[in-house]
């Protein structure tokens, strides 16, 4: 491992696609905020890794409300200095409705997580690596499959996934004249915890209950410190990442 003094925060840490991403940057020498609702699985995360405070720390926030993203941003730059990349993770599932059955409380609940979260954290991270020396930074958003295309029952989550893309797009074009980078990782069926029941089967589009291949989160993992690792000039806008054999091409 090759240390350097770049600084990232991962949102959604304490599980899954985050803690996995967040442990790889690590490892390839990142200091890491590790963001999350629940602190104990953020310790945890950091006691896994064997990390001390110079290089890791576990600051709890829900990323959909404005003051704890704002707490989150400034005791980074408190704690580290500035910050070099944001992955913009945290977010929640669909509740696996029929679309006339979706609560409005369960829609704002994913809206909340999912995209005004991640707006959110965009705007405090802008609010730093435009003003801090040497300027500028990369903005990476998790969009998943679900920015391409919905599985049955899921309308929330694949509006807010769809909404990322546009986001990530304009975050791209707001961000040039700051020298801020900003790409989107699309995943599809990373085996964590919350995709175990793609191992024991998914309704597919015709009603059909099928087993989905799956994928090892590693690399996941790897891909986002692969367009971490990047110089400014050069940004992955867009990446796609999945299981060979789950039905995404031809879904539906």
């Amino acid at each position: 491992m090759q240390r350097h003094d770049k600084v990232a925060i991962v949102t959604g840490a304490g599980s899954g696609i985050g803690k996995a991403t967040a442990l790889a940057l690590l490892a390839d020498g990142w200091r890491v905020v590790f963001a999350g609702r629940r602190e104990e699985l953020l310790d945890a995360a950091i006691a896994e890794a064997g990390a001390d405070a110079s290089r890791a720390i576990a600051q709890p926030a829900d990323v959909g409300v404005p003051d704890a993203v704002r707490a989150l941003f400034e005791r980074t730059e408190a704690a580290f200095g500035r910050l070099d990349l944001l992955f913009n993770n945290a977010g929640i599932g669909t509740f696996n409705a029929a679309l006339e059955d979706v609560s409005f409380e369960q829609w704002q609940a994913v809206v909340g997580a999912n995209l005004t979260g991640a707006f959110l954290c965009t705007q405090q991270a802008f609010r730093i690596m435009k003003r801090q020396q040497p300027r500028g930074g990369r903005i990476i958003n998790n969009g998943s499959i679900s920015a391409h295309a919905p599985r049955p029952d899921s309308a929330p989550y694949t509006a807010t996934k769809h909404a990322i893309t546009g986001l990530t797009k304009s975050t791209s074009l707001d961000g040039r004249r700051h020298d801020i980078a900003c790409g989107q990782i699309d995943i599809g069926n990373a085996l964590t915890d919350m995709a175990r029941t793609m191992t024991t089967g998914m309704k597919q589009a015709n009603g059909e209950i099928a087993i989905e291949a799956v994928m090892d989160v590693q690399h996941v993992a790897r891909a986002v410190v692969h367009m971490a690792s990047l110089p400014l000039e050069a940004n992955v806008q867009f990446m796609t990442v999945m299981a060979t054999k789950m039905p995404f091409v031809g879904r539906g």
